[in-house]
Formats: structure tokens, C-alpha cells, sequence
């Protein structure tokens, strides 16, 4: 986890993990410490009073206390409704599921095989040596109590963290491991390097193609082209990662854009030899006060993604964060301009390209735009996948989380296959329905799309018997059968309370 955050705006904040409600379901928008996370909202906050009110009910005939409550399914199903009582019933959730937990490991069990391929994941490499960190560490011992007796490890970012998190407390069968490049080579997270031995650490420990990964584009910096060289044949990433900001946490010296004919296009062709044709690419997630605080702010957009993907149809141009720009503004402010207009900064940019380019290779991703979104206003949430798949198509999205950073990805895995576009906004924008949790479209979102991509077999290799059979199922199943509760942490700050 990468932290930029000035002492004033560090005075801002707290760690997530001294949050109130241990809830399932964040109930704050929680920032990985590269920017100040937004106030917590009336409704955020009514959600948080709503979910203790209804585990407490709840808790009390099954013997348990509130916190043991929030780790269980029942818990997690108490939320939701919490949610619908303050957001209206955008979650389909039944309060059975919260009161009988035979009813809540019934869902479980019927979705346990739905296979989910997380395309953005990270965490921190063991040797991450930026002086920042520790810093941050040593700052935040004032709040949390934790910190001083475990020292300032950031244990909770490191792969084995990473482990238990994603392929042990979620239905998360397959990820793809992603880094950020930085002007300063020590603050990088991952190297490209580092990216592949944990690709090759999971496999092993897994007997089965468990986890993917990507390799980091620079480009313009010294020798990147002959990076990409050595990657083809070292490295063997199975795909490319790229921010057109260049560093995205300070002023960089090496903005680009994806149709520099003379700096891209050589590369292109790189990738398309060498077959490896997926180019991930970070756009959006703009501060509030982007156009004063961030001079690469331009480079943010979609308006280079359209040319580059027609010039280049052998490739695959997959954008990060479905490039949702107002990530701090409030959220009825986003949904009001949305409902007046019909249209959502850059994200209907990036909607819109397929039709204007008449391409097929533009995919949009939904890590941390779904992830803030469903915990603000699940109503802009659902906007936002309404926008997406009217203009790309329901078989151009794909399922990210950028997971470690928001802890375990059930919550959001379960956000998602609960969600539903409310009808009335169906019918005045013309958005199709996301359908059940296991239907045609919410499949294809969570898994089988990027699974085309990456060249998996769901009849095949990839069938659901062979998560049941690999070693890493049988990992799950110890770990299971000793009765883990899920943290129901996140890792990150929040905004302190006025």
C-alpha cells in the first residue's frame, strides 16, 4: 500500500479498522492512502446505525454477540438489508437469510461454484522499503493501539494476508496480481519481477492456474521498450498494465497517451507478436480538486483509447476503473447531473467509444469505482453499470476489486450479485436488468468475460469441479472446517468524524 498523504491530511483521517460497526459492508468510503477519503454521509451513517440495530435483533436467538454476527452470512445478508432500508430495495435479500443461517448457507452453497475472476489485485511486496510507509506507521500508532504492539509491518498488505483474503474468506477462483510504476523505481509495490514469482508461488501451492499477472509499462522512461523485450521472454506476463498518468500518486515526468503513433506503437506491435494482446490501462479516479492538485489530470481521460483501439485491433484495451473521474465528489451530486443528463463524467466517455469508433476491443473494469460507488449510493452505483452495459455491451465489463486494499472481496462479490438497476431508471434509460445473482449477464461480468480473454475454459480446465479438486480447495476446506470468521477488515483510512 502506497500512503501520499500530507501530515494536515493524515490529521483527516483514521485507519479503517477503528471504524464503529464491524460491518461487512464498508460504511465509510475507505481510501488506500492515496487520497483523502470523503466524509462519511448521512445515509452511510444511517446504514451504520440501521446494520447494529438489526444484528442485534438478530444476534441475540442465535447466542452470539453483534461482532460475531457481522462475520457470519446471516450478517453479511443483515447488512444488505440495512442498506435497502436507507437506499430503497436495490439489494435482493430476504430476511431469513439474516435470522436462519440453514438459509444463509443455502445461498452460499448454491453460489459457491459461480466462478469469479478478479482482474485487479494487489499487495506489497516484503522488501517495500519507501521511508513513507514507515512514516505513516509510526504516525497512525496514535490511533491504533495495534500498530504498537505489532510494529509497523504492514502485515495486512503482504501476500500472506493476500492469500487468506482473497482465495480463502471469497469465491474469488482465479485473480490477476497488478502493480503501479513510479517515477522513483523504490516505490514501486511490485516489480515485474516480483509479480511473476508470486504468479509462480500460488500456482505451485494451488497444483492449478490460480493466479495470472501483469507486466508494467513505463512508457517513455529509459529502456522501457527493451523492458517490454525482456518481459516477452522472461517475465511471461499475461498481460500489460499501463497509466497514461505515469506515476498516479505525484507529478510525473512521463504522462502519454494511448495513440502516440511514435511512443506506443512500437510497442503495440511488441504485444501483438508476442501474443500477449490484454492492455490494462488506469484511468479516472481523479481527486476533487483534480485540475489544481494534479497537473497530469488530462492524461485521465478516454479520449486517446478510441483511435489506439481502432489503429490496433489484434489488441485488447481493458480500462481500469471503468474511468470514473468524480471519485470524491458527493455522491448526489454525481446521481443528480446523471439523472439530468443521462450521462456520467468519462464514464459514458468511455461508453460511448465502441459505437463512435465502431470497435470491439474496448473493455471496461470495475475495481474501486464499484467498490466506492456501492457504499456511497448504490443508486449511482447501478446508474454506472447501467451506462457500461448499454454502450459496451454486457460481454465488455469485467469484475476487479483492488483487492487487498478494501480487505476481503466477499462484501463486494455479494454487493454485486444482489444489486439491480431499479426498474423505473430501466425503463427511462433504456438499461437491461443485471438479472440474478447466478444469471446470463452477472456470470458473464464476474468471470466468463475476462475468462475469454485470458484464454480460460469454463467446460474445461476451468470447470467449477476443478476448484472443489486443486490443492488450494483443500486448503479452503481445512481452513473452513476450523470455523473461520471473516476480519471484516479494510485496510486504509477513513475520514475522521467532525
Amino acid at each position: 500500500m502506497s500512503v501520499w498523504l500530507s501530515p494536515r491530511q493524515l490529521a483527516e483521517t483514521e485507519p479503517a479498522e477503528r471504524r464503529a460497526c464491524a460491518s461487512p459492508i464498508p460504511t465509510h468510503v475507505v481510501s488506500n492512502g492515496e487520497y483523502v477519503p470523503p466524509s462519511q454521509t448521512v445515509q452511510q451513517r444511517r446504514v451504520e446505525g440501521e446494520t447494529a440495530e438489526l444484528a442485534d435483533r438478530f444476534a441475540k436467538p442465535l447466542g452470539m454477540t453483534r461482532r460475531r454476527f457481522l462475520q457470519t452470512s446471516c450478517g453479511m445478508a443483515a447488512t444488505f438489508l440495512a442498506m435497502n432500508r436507507v437506499y430503497g430495495g436495490l439489494f435482493s435479500v430476504a430476511s431469513a437469510e439474516a435470522a436462519d443461517p440453514a438459509a444463509a448457507a443455502e445461498r452460499v452453497a448454491a453460489l459457491r461454484g459461480q466462478f469469479v475472476f478478479d482482474v485487479q489485485n494487489h499487495f506489497v511486496r516484503d522488501d517495500f522499503t519507501w521511508d513513507g510507509i514507515l512514516a505513516l506507521g509510526e504516525y497512525a500508532k496514535r490511533w491504533n493501539p495495534l500498530l504498537k504492539e505489532e510494529g509497523v509491518t504492514m502485515r495486512r498488505y503482504k501476500f500472506e494476508n493476500y492469500l487468506k483474503e482473497v482465495y480463502l474468506d471469497s469465491d474469488t477462483k482465479v485473480a490477476l496480481l497488478s502493480a503501479a510504476p513510479s517515477d522513483t523505481p523504490d516505490n514501486w509495490i511490485l516489480n515485474n519481477d516480483q509479480l511473476a514469482r508470486a504468479r509462480a508461488i500460488v500456482n505451485e501451492l494451488a497444483g492449478s492456474r490460480r493466479l495470472l499477472c501483469h507486466a508494467v509499462l513505463t512508457p517513455g522512461q529509459r529502456g522501457w521498450l527493451a523492458e517490454i523485450d525482456r518481459c516477452i521472454e522472461e517475465v511471461k506476463p499475461d498481460s500489460w498494465k499501463g497509466y497514461t498518468v505515469g506515476d498516479p500518486l505525484a507529478y510525473s515526468l512521463w504522462p502519454w497517451r494511448l495513440d502516440d503513433e511514435k511512443l506506443l506503437y512500437p510497442a503495440y506491435e511488441k504485444m501483438a507478436k508476442a501474443g500477449i494482446r490484454n492492455v490494462c490501462i488506469h484511468k479516472g479516479l481523479m481527486p476533487a480538486d483534480y485540475a489544481t492538485s494534479f497537473p497530469n489530470w488530462k492524461f485521465a481521460r478516454v479520449d486517446d483509447v478510441g483511435q489506439a483501439a481502432k489503429d490496433w485491433p489484434q489488441l485488447n484495451f481493458i480500462i481500469y476503473h471503468s474511468a470514473l473521474k468524480p471519485f470524491l465528489t458527493p455522491p448526489d451530486e454525481n446521481l443528480a447531473a446523471f439523472e439530468a443528463t443521462g450521462r456520467m463524467d468519462w464514464v459514458s466517455d468511455l461508453a460511448d467509444i465502441p459505437a463512435r469508433y465502431s470497435v470491439t476491443n474496448v473493455y471496461a473494469e470495475l475495481g474501486t469505482a464499484f467498490a466506492s460507488s456501492a457504499v456511497t449510493h448504490p443508486r449511482h452505483c447501478a446508474a454506472m453499470l447501467g451506462v457500461l452495459i448499454k454502450g459496451m455491451g454486457g460481454d465488455r465489463v469485467l469484475w476487479g476489486t483492488d483487492a487487498v486494499w478494501y480487505g476481503s472481496p466477499q462484501w463486494q462479490i455479494e454487493a454485486f450479485r444482489r444489486l439491480e438497476i431499479p426498474e423505473e431508471m430501466r425503463q427511462q434509460r433504456g438499461f437491461a436488468a443485471l438479472g440474478p445473482a447466478d444469471g446470463a449477464l452477472k456470470r458473464a461480468i464476474l468471470g466468463a468475460n475476462a475468462a475469454r480473454l485470458y484464454g480460460l475454459d469454463l467446460h474445461a480446465a476451468y470447470a467449477p469441479a476443478q476448484f472443489e479438486a486443486d490443492q488450494l480447495a483443500a486448503v479452503k476446506r481445512d481452513y473452513h472446517i476450523a470455523g473461520p470468521a471473516r476480519s471484516n477488515a479494510y485496510y486504509g483510512f477513513v475520514r475522521r468524524r467532525a
